[in-house]
């Protein structure tokens, strides 16, 4: 399981797992639940690279970043990682 603290966005954190180079129980802690759930179930079982692509640079109103820019970001860290 891999937990990422979020920066910038509603939810305080996502965590996941990746296996077999594919995206699994996504959960972001806090943030707008019908939001975060939809992306949760959207990603599930989608290849890391496939996601990171889909989601990178998304924004959130003026915000800079999004929940799914900050799940896209934490993506590509637990890759460096494995």
């Amino acid at each position: 399981m891999f937990n990422y603290p979020n920066s910038g966005t509603c939810s305080r954190a996502v965590s996941f797992d990746i296996t077999d180079g594919r995206v699994h129980n996504v959960r972001f802690d806090g943030g707008c639940s019908g939001n975060t759930q939809g992306i949760a179930r959207l990603v599930e079982g989608m290849e890391v690279q496939d996601a990171i692509a889909r989601m990178k640079g998304i924004r959130c109103g003026y915000k800079d970043t999004s929940c799914p820019d900050q799940l896209a970001r934490a993506l590509e860290k637990a890759l460096k990682r494995i």
